[in-house]
């Protein structure tokens, strides 16, 4: 998910744009945008939550590695909230 700015990418979702000629948006596409911004919302702050961990604010392993990296991050993030 990205915001507008990623336009004519066929890899990532984004929201509808207002047409051209001014009209207003159908309900349904607003609907759409709405939840668009929930969700990217709530994967940005995860993200910078992560990004406390220094082993992803500092990390220079090699990217295959990555996925696992944070997948163990998460993990512990999950362990902290239970507390």
């Amino acid at each position: 998910m990205a915001d507008g700015a990623y336009r004519g990418n066929p890899d990532v979702i984004i929201p509808y744009r207002k047409p051209a000629d001014g009209t207003e948006l159908p309900d349904w596409k607003k609907d759409l945008n709405r939840q668009h911004r929930t969700v990217r919302a709530q994967v940005e702050h995860a993200l910078a939550r992560m990004k406390t961990f220094k082993i992803l604010r500092d990390y220079r392993r090699a990217a295959h590695t990555l996925a696992d990296t944070a997948s163990g991050i998460a993990h512990l993030h999950n362990i902290i909230l239970a507390g």
